[in-house]
């Protein structure tokens, strides 16, 4: 299974209201974007085999944060009903096999627009 579908359905378990996913224009690309509770939370996923040099939330480099940052703000001015809601950034990360599974960790509020 892809690690965006897995990602999906955890958050969605989670009580996150999935409301896209792989959003794309020239700016960049929004994995997953949701509802939790009343916050518009946009989540990069990301999957690594290893846990070195950072593992996945490591690899949310500063350079990613400011393209997603960029992306959300081309999807705000297309969406309207977007507009009022509380932004988080939020990364989740699949890493390693433990049993057979990855390993989900999901970082809310991992990175701000400043």
């Amino acid at each position: 299974m892809a690690a965006e579908e897995r990602a999906a359905e955890y958050l969605q378990a989670h009580g996150l209201v999935v409301l896209a996913r792989n959003l794309r224009c020239r700016a960049g690309e929004l994995d997953v974007v949701g509802l939790d509770g009343d916050v518009l939370a946009v989540v990069e996923v990301r999957q690594r085999s290893r846990t070195d040099f950072g593992g996945a939330p490591g690899s949310v480099t500063s350079v990613k944060q400011r393209k997603i940052i960029r992306t959300v703000r081309f999807f705000l001015l297309q969406r309207p009903a977007w507009r009022g809601l509380t932004i988080r950034f939020d990364v989740l990360c699949l890493e390693g096999m433990v049993q057979g599974a990855h390993r989900i960790t999901w970082l809310k509020d991992a990175f701000r627009a400043t």
